[in-house]
């Protein structure tokens, strides 16, 4: 957990080592940042034993398949940090499935170690859950033959005691049991050795659990309902603080506990995430600090007081910078009432809320004869009037406006009337804010999600108005949008396929291919975040919610702008970019390209196109034909080198020249088969002139002999 020492107070106690370990962060953020690129990812059982994370991940389209059988053909491998048995990498490799390993490097160890003395004739023990992946993988790496033990009482069987054996622990095993289970081999077996495989941060993790668990009154063990090593925590945490508690998240804690004057401490399993324990944090601080009442409150300021909780009606007779001097009407003294007690609102000055001569109704905080003084304070009877509205606003679902004033751990404190409201961190807004202290003097609309009549507490959200916004905005969206349509939206975020737009409330996806009529290699070659671009919508999918856009612009085709270049029988260069059977494509400009038919690349008859042409090359062509619609472009360098008119009237009849794209793709067949006719036809009429022509010697040879 980053910054620990943050969450700490003079009451609560967090375990520095809480939260995620090496090996699964590495997990978790490596498999976050594919899915975030759009890979589709299955993971091979659930990644953490955390729900909040799996279901996290799962908003991301990452799945999780038990067996290798499951997993589609076209999703990425995902090895979790347990490791998995031999046996079943061998399976992801028999499919051709790609894959990705992150077992961790401390259990990677533990499968070395197994399959190098399983290799040399060791007997292997394991110690640990038989039901824990771990286990199962690390089982997997001596063909599943270990003996697995999880207490110094097991019994070791006679072909393991007579036998060189090799001892190794999952990762999490409490380092007590498993010295006790390794000493009880070494008295058992003739010749044992052991690796000490727990992983030190589990060590260091359990060390301090206990330590924090012996300073409390309180212990709360944050972690999933089914993670070994949190359980483990919890275990050491309950022999040493019998009040401890296990639990996956805030909601879990007891309304009841009586926390006033207690000690508490808190750790987490290294399946929890960061933002889990600082929920927790927040709770059970806000939770100290909200057992304080009203009358503790004022107690503070009853030192020799005389008509304490008088509410007395007065005049304004003079506005200092921070302060207001009232007139009591009769008493001795002038009453005295800061800014600090007349609002909430750090932000307003004095002079802004009364002026000399009004009439005010306070409440008598405090009386000192000895120096003349009388403390007041308008909040107080403000508080009652300001509660009865934002009970009424609770229960009839109002939207408030809120003024943010302070920044808390957690959240954040807002101003609705005249009441102070705490919105936690994630119900400012739809999206992460890492920076509270920019939202502060800023209003936001809110509603009041929960109140505690008995504590006075209210908490507001600004999401819940800003989700049904944006849900009113898709909905509106879907019922109009169709094909072709053009919208203004602004760029989102970049991937390397495409970039995101949002069209009002719903972003659609342009796709790289759509940013340029040339190859561009990623889309902030073109566009970058907070973009505004005219697209217009391309496809639909309604059951998905996925939206093709457009984007490229007509002007910016290469076959507009090479209409303004070109014209039939220009004569220009050409770079050769493609030879096949009937002819080569030759390009005119960047994305424009003609064809050179096999007729027309020689003033002879030739074989194949590459017998004359080669890639790369530059060549000049003539224009012969072009067909603007259809973006088809005959071209010819025969008719560069043909003799002059009148010696071709004498030749055969040329080959009619045929346009680009006529021939390609579905005359490839019809020109291969003519080809060949040809070439058969040519071989009847040598046949037929070598026959005539032995007919002839033949005739010759008989007058002869006449």
């Amino acid at each position: 957990m980053n910054n620990i020492d943050k969450y700490k107070t003079n009451q609560i106690t967090v375990a520095k080592t809480a939260g995620f370990c090496y090996g699964v962060k590495r997990a978790v953020d490596e498999v976050s940042a594919l899915a975030d690129k759009g890979e589709k990812i299955t993971t091979l059982g659930a990644l953490i034993h955390n729900n909040h994370v799996i279901s996290e991940l799962e908003k991301k389209g990452v799945k999780v398949c038990e067996n290798v059988s499951q997993i589609e053909n076209d999703r990425l491998v995902v090895i979790r940090a347990h490791g998995v048995p031999k046996s079943t990498v061998e399976e992801i490799e028999e499919r051709n499935l790609r894959y990705l390993d992150l077992t961790c490097p401390f259990v990677k160890k533990i499968h070395n170690i197994v399959d190098e003395h399983y290799s040399n004739g060791y007997k292997i023990i394991i110690v640990g859950d038989r039901k824990h992946p771990e286990v199962i993988g690390i089982n997997g790496q001596c063909n599943n033959e270990a003996l697995i033990i999880n207490s110094p009482d097991d019994k070791i069987p006679d072909d393991f005691v007579k036998n060189k054996v090799c001892i190794v622990a999952q990762t999490t095993t409490h380092k007590n049991i498993f010295g006790e289970i390794v000493q009880n081999i070494k008295n058992t077996c003739q010749t044992p050795i052991f690796f000490d495989t727990i992983c030190s941060a589990t060590k260091q993790r359990q060390d301090e659990a206990k330590i924090i668990a012996e300073n409390s009154d309180i212990m709360f063990v944050i972690g999933g309902a089914h993670s070994s090593n949190s359980q483990k925590l919890f275990d050491i945490a309950k022999s040493v603080c019998p009040e401890s508690y296990f639990i996956e998240n805030f909601e879990d804690i007891p309304q009841n506990i009586y926390l006033k004057k207690r000690k508490i401490g808190i750790t987490a399993g290294a399946s929890t995430p960061g933002s889990i324990i600082e929920e927790v944090f927040t709770t059970m601080d806000e939770k100290i600090k909200n057992e304080e009442n009203f009358a503790e409150l004022f107690e503070q300021y009853e030192s020799k007081t005389l008509n304490n909780g008088d509410i007395i009606e007065g005049t304004v007779v003079e506005v200092r910078g921070n302060e207001v001097i009232v007139d009591l009407g009769g008493f001795k003294y002038n009453g005295q009432l800061s800014v600090d007690n007349l609002t909430d609102d750090p932000y307003k000055k004095a002079s802004e809320l009364v002026k000399e001569g009004d009439k005010i109704t306070v409440y008598v905080v405090g009386v000192n004869d000895a120096e003349g003084k009388v403390v007041l304070s308008r909040k107080k009877l403000v508080a009652i009037e300001s509660w009865n509205k934002i009970k009424a606003a609770y229960e009839n679902g109002d939207v408030l406006t809120a003024k943010i004033i302070k920044v808390v751990k957690g959240g954040v404190v807002a101003l609705a009337e005249s009441y102070q409201i705490f919105i936690p961190a994630k119900q400012i807004s739809l999206k992460y804010i890492q920076d509270l202290e920019s939202l502060l003097n800023t209003e936001i609309k809110i509603k009041l999600i929960d109140i505690d009549e008995r504590r006075k507490r209210v908490v507001g959200s600004a999401r819940v108005i800003l989700a049904a916004e944006k849900k009113e905005k898709e909905d509106k969206f879907w019922a109009e949008c169709e094909v072709g349509k053009e919208y203004t939206g602004t760029v989102k975020s970049l991937t390397s396929f495409g970039a995101f737009v949002d069209i009002g409330g719903v972003d659609g996806l342009v796709h790289i291919s759509e940013l340029s009529w040339n190859k561009i290699s990623h889309p902030s070659e073109i566009v970058k975040e907070g973009d505004v671009l005219q697209v217009y919508v391309k496809d639909i999918n309604p059951e998905t919610k996925k939206i093709s856009l457009g984007y490229k612009k007509a002007e910016d085709n290469p076959w507009v702008i090479a209409q303004t270049k070109f014209n039939v029988g220009d004569v220009v260069k050409a770079k050769i970019v493609r030879i096949l059977p009937f002819g080569a494509f030759a390009q005119l400009m960047p994305n424009v390209d003609g064809l050179i038919h096999i007729s027309q690349i020689a003033d002879r008859r030739i074989e194949k196109p590459e017998d004359v042409l080669t890639i790369g090359e530059e060549v000049d062509v003539k224009i012969t034909d072009i067909d603007w619609d259809a973006k088809k472009i005959s071209l010819s360098i025969r008719a560069l080198i043909a003799p002059p008119a009148a010696e071709e009237k004498a030749e055969e009849t040329p080959v009619e020249e045929v346009p680009a794209d006529e021939v390609v793709p579905v005359d490839i067949e019809k020109f291969i088969a003519e080809e060949a006719e040809k070439e058969e036809e040519q071989k009847a009429e040598e046949v037929q002139e070598s026959a005539e022509a032995e007919s002839t010697e033949n005739d010759a040879e008989t007058q002869s002999e006449e």
